[in-house]
């Protein structure tokens, strides 16, 4: 009788130990996320296939929703290999480790992965080996960050007691970058429901650990962040009040800086940009050629003014408050003004604002090949 192969682990420098550290930390990975993924789709179909059969990983399919999910054997060869990335997620009574079947839960999981994916993408650091464990229990101060990384809601409850306060918020996680803090969201390919006083339990949160406790961060730099499935999740989000109970987001003051960006190719790059304050200046530069220095005495927020002494605001990070606060006040002031954004986002938002706003938009390829080639 032949003897059958031992199940060994991929190289830790493979494509396929990446997809398997993936779907460790988030417990189950929809099926539609592995397109989103570094490699040719060929070459990931097989992939996925050589680790079904080396029985590393399976398919759950409930409820019409499709994930891929560690095998008992994968999660104890994860352990044994590398016990700093992978103790959290498969240890312990954690959603990551006992999966449940209920598609509220499993569409929870799913949110947080694509999150995950989208900040993988963008070139941030996700698992626990390669950031500082700001969420521990223990407190105490740390130094300041000097690369991004991102840490989902499940390491957030890392602070204990203290996480019971944010029970029932719907953020996915937080990013932080040396200088600013973003509560993170992803509302996906609907409107994300919400609860205004558990984001506010959050916000406030974050404030006491990354502002007072843990970190040094300005108040002012705690900020917000959207993900979504496209541009029109965003102009659902601008436009929404909340449907007839109330329950679902609604721009109430809640951030005064809640930027969006899409789960996508165009959002990782964006995000990118986010993440690097000197090329977002770079790029703030070039945006300001031909134009006037911001002028603070007027009544509209501005980035800066044209040769009309008319407000410019510089919308490419989408942020949603002022870009609200821009149009309504220029809707106020019978002013007209100009939106410089990206050019995938230009038709969303001109369907949101008013006919005084006129839009100059940049191209992402040229974007992406002049700042990130």
């Amino acid at each position: 009788m032949a003897k059958i192969a031992p199940i060994t682990l991929p190289g830790r420098q493979s494509q396929a130990y990446s997809i398997l550290s993936l779907i460790a930390v988030s417990g189950e990975l929809a099926a539609n996320q592995i397109h989103r993924l570094p490699g040719g789709r060929g070459y990931k179909i097989k992939l996925i296939k050589s680790l079904k059969q080396k029985k590393l990983i399976h398919t759950y399919y409930r409820d019409k929703l499709r994930g891929y999910r560690l095998t008992s054997s994968a999660k104890e060869m994860l352990l044994d290999s590398y016990s700093e990335r992978f103790t959290f997620p498969l240890s312990g009574n954690t959603d990551t480790n006992i999966l449940k079947s209920e598609i509220t839960r499993r569409l929870r999981l799913h949110s947080i992965a694509e999150a995950t994916v989208t900040m993988q993408n963008a070139g941030l650091s996700v698992f626990r080996d390669e950031k500082a464990d700001v969420f521990r229990p223990d407190g105490g101060t740390l130094p300041a960050l000097t690369t991004p990384a991102f840490y989902n809601s499940r390491e957030i409850k890392g602070l204990g007691s203290e996480s019971v306060k944010i029970k029932g918020a719907r953020t996915v996680g937080v990013l932080l970058t040396a200088s600013e803090a973003f509560v993170v969201y992803n509302t996906g390919d609907s409107l994300l429901k919400w609860e205004y006083k558990s984001e506010m339990r959050t916000k406030a949160l974050m404030k006491a650990v990354l502002c007072r406790e843990r970190l040094r961060y300005r108040p002012e730099n705690i900020r917000a962040m959207m993900l979504g499935g496209s541009m029109e999740q965003a102009y659902q989000l601008l436009t929404s009040t909340g449907g007839g109970k109330r329950n679902y987001f609604v721009l109430d003051g809640n951030y005064d800086s809640f930027v969006y960006l899409t789960n996508d190719r165009n959002g990782e790059i964006l995000l990118r940009l986010l993440c690097d304050k000197e090329k977002t200046m770079a790029l703030n530069r070039i945006l300001s050629e031909n134009l006037y220095a911001r002028d603070g005495g007027l009544l509209v927020e501005n980035d800066a003014v044209d040769e009309n002494g008319e407000p410019v605001l510089f919308a490419h990070d989408c942020d949603m408050p002022r870009i609200t606060r821009f149009d309504a006040a220029l809707r106020r002031y019978g002013k007209s003004g100009t939106v410089i954004c990206c050019d995938f986002q230009a038709d969303a938002l001109r369907r949101f604002c008013g006919e005084n706003v006129r839009f100059q938009t940049i191209d992402m390829r040229k974007l992406e090949g002049r700042f990130f080639p």
